[in-house]
């Protein structure tokens, strides 16, 4: 009787204590900085890293908030459509042809990116349409703006605040103009859409102009585009994975005996299973979509589940979710690069 009596003051006290200590946490966090006020403080911490003040005054001096951006960070199509929603959206037959078109169009200096770095054409056009419709759309967002923007109030803060100092970098180089240096609402530039840092790392001057120009030049877009695949572990003469089937049976079994992997930084990743050689799915039950037998191979295979769909993917899959940390983006590149065919 006392436990009965008990229970509805417990629980009364549960439901009045979250809120109270929402409200005393509301009461003792501190006011957010003003903009103007994290800006200035942002001048000084770029001039201590050595960029120069002319960079600073020219890029900061006169700079505004973007709140666009902050909204459109919360509702990118990759964390809210589903596998079929996704493909749909992004692969219409229209683009597939387009894909086919530029494919053939441009076919010696894709076939030149992809002598040197490994990777094969379609997917090069496939990362290419999908990041910047073949270079029509490449965002018209101020970069250094947007990624200041969602350093101070967007949900990355410390992923942003590194990308705007990587933007202050290209800026001090003199490689590209401020004016040109524009973007995505992410801050992502270009044809390739690489963030600032990515740029630094991977852009490529494929066209010996002095420059590595992501936004005109055909031969530097494809060979950034083939050289950030190469530098994030694409392996030649590779296929990126296909989809499978799996019986409840199978599916229990796999679950019971091949772990999630549950580390990385990309959650893309960590929803992936361990790596298994083919011959160990295809013991377990795992079958290609039509039915057939998996090949016996040794090749490493994560196993993929997107919505109703489940994917084997091997090492280059993992190359595409680091151009784009979801498998809906993953996967329809490499959708679109089995549809574009040895163009």
């Amino acid at each position: 009787m006392r436990t009965q009596v008990w229970l509805p003051i417990l629980l009364a006290l549960t439901l009045t204590a979250a809120p109270l200590a929402q409200a005393i946490a509301q009461e003792s966090a501190p006011a957010p900085v003003p903009f103007e006020e994290w800006l200035a403080a942002l001048r000084t911490e770029a001039l201590a890293m050595g960029i120069s003040q002319r960079t600073v005054d020219g890029a900061l001096g006169s700079l505004e908030r973007l709140p666009v951006v902050v909204e459109r960070d919360r509702t990118q199509a990759e964390l809210t459509l589903t596998l079929d929603q996704y493909v749909a959206r992004r692969l219409p037959p229209r683009v597939v042809g387009a894909a086919r078109e530029m494919a053939s169009t441009y076919r010696a200096d894709l076939q030149r990116a992809a002598s040197h770095y490994g990777v094969p054409r379609p997917f090069i056009v496939a990362i290419w349409g999908l990041e910047s419709n073949f270079g029509r759309f490449q965002g018209v967002r101020p970069t250094v703006a947007t990624l200041a923007t969602l350093a101070y109030d967007g949900r990355r803060k410390t992923l942003f605040r590194e990308e705007l100092f990587a933007a202050l970098r290209i800026l001090d180089s003199g490689e590209v103009e401020p004016e040109a240096l524009k973007g995505s609402w992410a801050g992502a530039m270009g044809q390739t859409q690489f963030m600032p840092s990515s740029y630094l790392k991977w852009a490529v001057d494929a066209d010996a102009s002095g420059r590595r120009d992501i936004w005109t030049s055909r031969p530097d877009i494809f060979g950034s585009i083939a050289n950030y695949l190469k530098e994030h572990g694409w392996t030649a003469g590779e296929r990126w994975g296909r989809e499978v089937r799996l019986t409840d049976k199978t599916a229990a079994r796999v679950a019971a005996t091949v772990p999630m992997r549950l580390i990385g930084a990309c959650q893309a990743v960590r929803d992936m299973t361990e790596a298994r050689p083919l011959t160990e799915w295809r013991a377990l039950g795992v079958t290609q979509k039509n039915g057939a037998a998996l090949p016996q191979s040794t090749l490493a295979a994560s196993l993929v589940r997107a919505d109703t769909h489940r994917f084997l993917v091997y090492g280059n899959y993992e190359a595409l979710l680091a151009y784009n940390c979801a498998h809906t983006y993953a996967l329809s590149v490499a959708f679109l690069a089995d549809r574009i065919g040895t163009r």
